[in-house]
């Protein structure tokens, strides 16, 4: 028989040997999209843009309005979405942790006590016999020695939906705060429709007052009259339509960040609204890979790849060792005396057989599985694709046609002032008055509108270009929200 030193340290001396992997070798896949991003007339206005990436750029310094930063960071402290994602990170973490504290033996002190009567036709004294016995020690129970890599396996997949789960969160970050700060704008920029349609309203009551005298006189027709009053009607509708959507855009930020919403933070209007920071778009290659849902696709797509290698492992035998040292004797205060010491090995190997196909049917499993990741990470790189070249579209012709309205607005001011003055002299009727009040208040809403889309065109490109997930706070950035950090498997152990 082998001799005791030498069966106590073999655990010791299987477990320093390395494993056989089984899961296929890992290879990144290449993007199924262009090198480049579109060309055309749609994209002149952005080629070659300056500016750092957005990956680059922490959310601290992209949003530059100290009211909006701290809408901002009330929301990563508060937000219900967010804080669950961040507790499935810490669930996927402690799931890892359970899976890599399956390749270490699990060490256990026991204490057991025994009392039976045997009868007299099993005592093998022919008399019944009471036998007694009690133990204790500490030992190793069922230790899977992890030969053909099936327990490393389920523990990189284990790490790779930790890390998954932890991209999802940070998703989840740039979601949020893109959806904050696009409230924040629309609030900004309904409150500048709602002051419009006030300032329009007192006009076009005054504007009533003065038509109807003239009609009272003789001076104007009855129909003008009605057309003014019309007009009034129209805005105070307006005023109160705005007045509803000013409140309800409100309630959405409170709830988005989950907590009241000091009103010395919220905007007065969009022109008192700094810019953003302008960011570069870069090569896709270098930008795509980058976006947290991506990354978190393709921690999902090696999850999947190591999972193979357990369901391959599962073909081959399984070995584990159940061992103990301690003490027994036949009464309690015979334990620790001399002669008591007693040792157990006890090493298994199980050889699958026949199963009637159901190994062989769960490889085919984790072999489509691997390949569903692997289409849905090519997809999110093709969706991520097509963001960022919709977003860049819409930069290349925001400013042109802002330009555009911004003159469109201040032609249509030119016309109702010299509407006005033919009326009063008497030259034309009110119906040009009225057509040329109507014009400049919808240039004037959609002036408003092209604002608003230009910010919010801002935000959806550093957003679509993977920035906000990235936790480091600029020096000038004080109070910024606690968050969970950023996995990163260069770093280390996440449950170390």
């Amino acid at each position: 028989m082998m001799p005791l030193k030498t069966w106590s340290l073999l655990p010791l001396a299987l477990a320093t040997m390395g494993c056989v992997s089984m899961a296929p070798r890992y290879h990144t896949p290449e993007p199924p999209v262009p090198k480049a991003w579109p060309e055309g007339p749609s994209y002149k206005a952005v080629a070659g843009t300056p500016g750092p990436a957005a990956t680059d750029i922490a959310w601290q310094d992209f949003f530059v309005d100290p009211g909006l930063r701290k809408v901002l960071d009330l929301a990563l402290r508060n937000n219900r979405d967010l804080r669950i994602a961040a507790l499935n990170t810490e669930k996927a973490r402690a799931y890892y942790r359970i899976q890599r504290a399956d390749l270490l033996p699990k060490v256990n002190a026991f204490a057991q006590g025994t009392k039976q009567r045997l009868p007299a036709s099993v005592s093998g004294t022919g008399q019944s016999i009471v036998v007694e016995q009690d133990s204790v020690g500490v030992g190793i129970s069922a230790w899977e020695l992890d030969f053909f890599g099936r327990v490393r396996s389920l523990k990189n997949q284990a790490l790779e939906q930790y890390l998954a789960s932890e991209q999802a969160r940070n998703s989840a970050q740039v979601s949020l705060l893109a959806e904050v700060a696009n409230v924040y704008f629309a609030l900004a920029a309904d409150r500048d429709s709602l002051k419009l349609a006030q300032d329009t309203l007192v006009n076009q009551e005054a504007a009533y007052k003065l038509v109807h005298r003239r009609f009272e006189v003789g001076a104007s027709s009855e129909l003008d009259s009605y057309r003014a009053q019309v007009s009034v009607e129209t805005a105070r509708g307006d005023v109160a339509r705005y007045t509803r959507t000013v409140a309800m855009d409100e309630n959405a930020l409170r709830l988005l960040v989950g907590a009241p919403v000091p009103v010395e933070w919220l905007p007065e209007a969009l022109g008192t609204v700094p810019s953003l920071k302008e960011v570069a778009p870069g090569l896709p290659s270098e930008t795509l890979t980058r976006r947290p849902d991506i990354l978190m696709a393709e921690n999902q797509l090696k999850a999947a790849n190591a999972n193979i290698g357990a369901a391959r492992a599962a073909f081959f035998p399984r070995i584990a060792l159940t061992t103990n040292v301690g003490t027994m004797g036949s009464e309690l205060s015979g334990l620790f005396k001399s002669g008591s010491y007693a040792w157990a090995f006890s090493p298994q190997i199980v050889l699958p057989i026949f199963d009637t196909g159901a190994r062989r049917a769960n490889l085919k499993v984790a072999n489509a599985n691997r390949d569903i990741y692997l289409a849905q990470y090519e997809k999110a790189i093709q969706v991520a694709f097509r963001e960022v070249a919709d977003a860049l579209a819409t930069r290349g012709t925001l400013d042109e046609q802002l330009a555009a309205q911004e003159a469109l607005t201040q032609a249509l001011e030119g016309t109702y002032r010299l509407a006005q003055a033919r009326y009063t002299a008497g030259i034309d009727g009110y119906l040009g008055v009225l057509d040329a009040q109507r014009s400049l208040y919808a240039a004037q809403q959609g002036l408003i509108a092209v604002r608003q889309a230009k910010l919010g065109n801002l935000i959806s490109l550093y957003k679509v270009l993977g920035g906000g997930w990235n936790t480091a706070e600029p020096a000038q950035a004080a109070q910024a929200a606690p968050t969970t950090p950023a996995a990163n498997p260069a770093k280390g152990d996440p449950a170390s």
